[in-house]
């Protein structure tokens, strides 16, 4: 098939296939606090940033290709890129570098992100570009950033925004030192799983700035005070990213996974990796009747990171490593 018909069938496909996610992403409530995010879906193709992904097969992975000239394997591309699931966009020696969160966790994100018109954003991991590609619809070029540590994903990345008519800046670095010749920043969002909270993203920030950022298995919120100080809780949501690169493993892959523990409990031991005994963990999550995530959170003072339940000043907090 040429490429012009392959383009025409893509369109006559893609647009009810993207219909439908917007209306799952909406059942699911996920921008019931900021409904503007529906017509950004509507909006932004999916299919033109995830050009190719991986699914397991026997042996190891499957690369599913929306080029392939197999129609059943364009079609089975075509319905995974609009399922609400995640994708496997970028291996390195069968391991996963980057990928394509699910939609509907990406929606909330963006709405608990709690953008205004004029908000300048950074967002850490530029991954497709898909991310990328709905902030720029929803605020314009020119308020957004995005970086990421590996330049063929910020060159990939670059290309799809072109091609779906978006150019916000991409810039190839260290996003744990954040993106400073474009600072201040009102919003930081992070695609990729963190340790802790860098320091560097406070003092990009403008007083009153949001970050929101994947944490110990939960999605933390802070509000930025200033250069040194912020703090925040976490979601009631669960949240499984990719590591920010240069940072080591997440703190998720050296828990070891026990069968029978519960999520909630591998969350706590997660956050508290490192710090606190597993069995010590175990005996508070249990006297605190099993706290779910929306009760721990985050300080940032003073170069210090620390994790707390309930209270800041309460008896139970931890160091974020």
């Amino acid at each position: 098939m040429g490429a012009h018909a392959l383009g025409r069938e893509l369109d006559a496909v893609a647009g009810p296939a993207r219909a439908e996610l917007v209306r799952l992403i909406g059942l699911s409530g996920a921008w019931d606090a900021d409904p503007g995010w529906r017509a950004v879906f509507e909006a932004v193709p999916r299919h033109l940033f995830v050009p190719y992904y991986y699914v397991g097969a026997a042996g190891g992975y499957e690369r599913l290709w929306g080029g392939s000239p197999d129609p059943r394997v364009r079609e089975r591309w075509l319905r995974g890129v609009y399922a609400d699931a995640p994708l496997a966009t970028r291996l390195r020696d069968g391991e996963l570098l980057s990928s394509s969160s699910q939609p509907s966790l990406m929606a909330r994100m963006l709405v608990e992100l709690g953008v205004t018109d004029d908000s300048r954003v950074l967002e850490i991991g530029s991954g497709t570009g898909y991310n990328a590609a709905l902030l720029a619809h929803r605020l314009g070029d020119g308020l957004l950033t995005t970086v990421d540590l590996e330049p063929e994903i910020t060159e990939s990345a670059r290309s799809h925004l072109a091609d779906a008519g978006y150019r916000p800046t991409v810039v190839t670095g260290d996003g744990a030192r954040g993106v400073p010749e474009h600072a201040p920043y009102d919003r930081i969002i992070a695609t990729c799983a963190l340790p802790s909270v860098p320091p560097a993203w406070l003092a990009q920030c403008s007083p009153g700035a949001r970050i929101l950022a994947p944490l110990a298995t939960g999605l933390i919120a802070l509000t930025v005070r200033d250069a040194e100080h912020a703090e925040g809780t976490f979601l009631d949501t669960a949240a499984y990213f990719v590591p920010l690169r240069g940072t080591g493993p997440a703190p998720a892959d050296e828990v070891p996974h026990r069968s029978g523990d519960h999520e909630l409990f591998r969350f706590l031991l997660t956050l508290t990796h490192g710090t606190l005994d597993p069995q010590d963990a175990h005996e508070l999550w249990e006297r605190e009747l099993r706290p779910g995530r929306e009760r721990y959170g985050v300080t940032v003072a003073d170069g210090r990171v620390r994790a707390w339940l309930d209270d800041p000043e309460g008896p139970y907090s931890w160091p974020l490593r």
